[in-house]
């Protein structure tokens, strides 16, 4: 998640409507295998982002495949709208302890349980699983300046974001050599060849 102009909490309410200032979160999907960021969203976390990420994630994928989120409400009736019977579908519920309030601004609370949910289809229970996304945030976290938390270097504008998330995709897709798979997730994937040849 980043911030564009202001946080959230103090967005006025035409702000809030409009939804191009405050709080903005990426929506990634990534192939578990390769690393390859398939699509990706940025916006707002809300029904109409959820469903035209999904939209986007159903052109780029044909066949069937397994699909694992976390627990967001709007996941559910996005991924059934959109997606239907091309996918097997399952959530991850994390659920944490309680943090003490100094605790709460620097660090997250710890996870005690974690449930996985089969939504659709027939998800195989061993590939539920969010662990690759959860760190491909990180990466994102580490690799743009403006999502690093409690730091002045936000955006201005959601365009300004949208280039920055537009450029380490790329970046990270078509350019960076992944250090398990020891190429890029594209090579590995089998896209982008001809653009380098």
């Amino acid at each position: 998640m980043g911030i564009v102009k202001k946080k959230q909490k103090q967005c006025t309410t035409l702000e809030k409507r409009q939804g191009e200032v405050g709080d903005q979160y990426i929506y990634v999907a990534m192939d578990s295998e390769t690393k390859l960021v398939i699509s990706y969203k940025l916006g707002k976390r809300d029904l109409d982002n959820t469903i035209e990420f999904m939209r986007d994630l159903s052109h780029r994928v044909t066949n069937r495949f397994q699909l694992s989120t976390d627990s967001f409400r709007a996941y559910s009736f996005a991924v059934d709208l959109i997606l239907g019977s091309k996918v097997d579908y399952a959530q991850l519920h994390k659920i944490y302890a309680e943090t003490y309030e100094g605790e709460k601004r620097y660090s997250p609370a710890r996870i005690i349980r974690v449930e996985t949910k089969p939504v659709l289809g027939n998800p195989e229970p061993t590939r539920i699983s969010t662990s690759h996304v959860e760190r491909q945030n990180l990466t994102m976290r580490m690799q743009m300046r403006r999502l690093t938390r409690l730091t002045n270097a936000f955006s201005k504008k959601l365009y300004n974001l949208q280039c920055a998330v537009d450029l380490h995709f790329f970046y990270y897709n078509f350019m960076r050599v992944h250090q398990t798979l020891r190429v890029t997730p594209a090579s590995l994937f089998g896209v982008g060849k001809t653009c380098w040849e």
